[in-house]
């Protein structure tokens, strides 16, 4: 079996991560990198402490609008396609290069497998969202994190060679964070704050909150009125936001360049709260115990919020809610209980298995 995965975004590397070397057990197995996060802080790292293969093919889009960006990626990962002619093109998640893939490929009457499908926010100003409906769509099989995201296809007529096999997320997360050893990635952690005090892990990408003058300066606003400390990795795209616009962080957020996965995981792992616009910081907050507090009206991952571990509190897409965020902080930490909704840390397996049994 010739098998092409396509990547661009941070979260697509985690993911890629677990899969890589089973995918290669199959046969060919050639990885496609759009460079749509071209910061070596936003890739280069990932590719290289989680020991990803190198990238066959680097593209190098980033930048522009989403329709110049995506239509870019389908021209040159056509002529990818078309040279190499795969048995099956391999997307994860819900980013530009995803749809660009799934587009390239059916439309060359390649099968396209659908790594976290059925993911639905309901919400369609987001680019992710419009991406991932279209991907699922397009797709011959559908890997799926969650019976919700089973049952959210289901209800758009989608059932064929589509199986829960949980999240592939959760493959990473218990692989790395046990190969990384804590204390050795603790050491290397150059901390602005006590780690051995409650603190608050903070991130913020996404276009609607950065691109909102308004609303980016009602968040820091409401930020500031934490009396915890908070440690910032800032996107490069949220930091030229907050230069633009001239926002002073408060003493208690202390910004520092963007960390590698495994850093990642401890700030998650020793922190009280994360607070996040990023999904998949959600659902690595929940895999690890961490309340998570949501910039956001709405989230694809509704299993951690009814479980108690995730709220949102943005009223709408334009209106922080900072009594809602300040109060959020106060939550006990809920009740750990037995539900496995994203499965247990064996999607990679499951993924084989559907590629090495389903006829496309």
């Amino acid at each position: 079996m010739k098998i092409i995965t396509v990547v661009g975004a941070r979260p697509q590397f985690i993911k890629c991560a677990p899969l890589s070397p089973k995918l290669a057990e199959l046969g060919t197995h050639k990885i496609i990198h759009t460079g749509q996060h071209f910061d070596p802080n936003m890739s280069a790292i990932f590719f290289e402490e989680m020991q990803i293969p190198k990238p066959d093919y680097e593209l190098n889009i980033s930048g522009g609008d989403h329709g110049a960006q995506t239509g870019r990626m389908i021209i040159e990962i056509e002529k990818i396609l078309l040279q190499e002619r795969p048995d099956v093109v391999v997307v994860f998640g819900d980013t530009n290069s995803t749809l660009a893939a799934g587009l390239a490929a059916s439309k060359q009457h390649i099968p396209v497998f659908h790594v976290e499908a059925g993911l639905r926010s309901f919400d369609h100003k987001m680019p992710e969202e419009i991406n991932r409906v279209l991907t699922d769509h397009l797709a011959t099989w559908l890997s799926c994190p969650s019976d919700k995201a089973v049952e959210q296809l289901s209800d758009e007529g989608i059932t064929k060679n589509v199986e829960n096999t949980g999240d592939i997320m959760l493959d990473a997360t218990q692989y790395f964070l046990k190969k990384a050893g804590q204390n050795q990635v603790e050491e290397k952690i150059d901390w602005p704050i006590n780690p051995k005090e409650p603190f608050a892990l903070l991130t913020l990408h996404r276009a609607s909150n950065t691109d909102n003058p308004t609303l980016l300066r009602a968040i820091f606003e409401g930020l500031s009125e934490a009396n915890i400390p908070m440690v910032f990795p800032a996107h490069p795209r949220t930091r030229k936001a907050l230069e633009s616009l001239d926002i002073k962080l408060s003493p208690n957020i202390h910004l520092v360049d963007p960390v590698g996965y495994m850093e990642m995981l401890v700030l998650i792992d020793n922190a009280r709260w994360v607070i996040t616009d990023s999904g998949g910081l959600q659902k690595e907050s929940f895999f690890l115990d961490t309340q998570c507090i949501t910039l956001r009206d709405t989230t694809e991952w509704s299993e951690t919020v009814a479980l108690g571990w995730n709220e949102l509190v943005l009223s709408d897409s334009e209106t922080f809610e900072e009594a809602l965020f300040l109060e959020a902080l106060k939550r006990p930490v809920p009740d750990k209980s037995d539900a496995t909704p994203y499965g247990k840390g064996q999607a990679s397996e499951a993924i084989v298995r559907m590629l090495t049994h389903f006829d496309s």
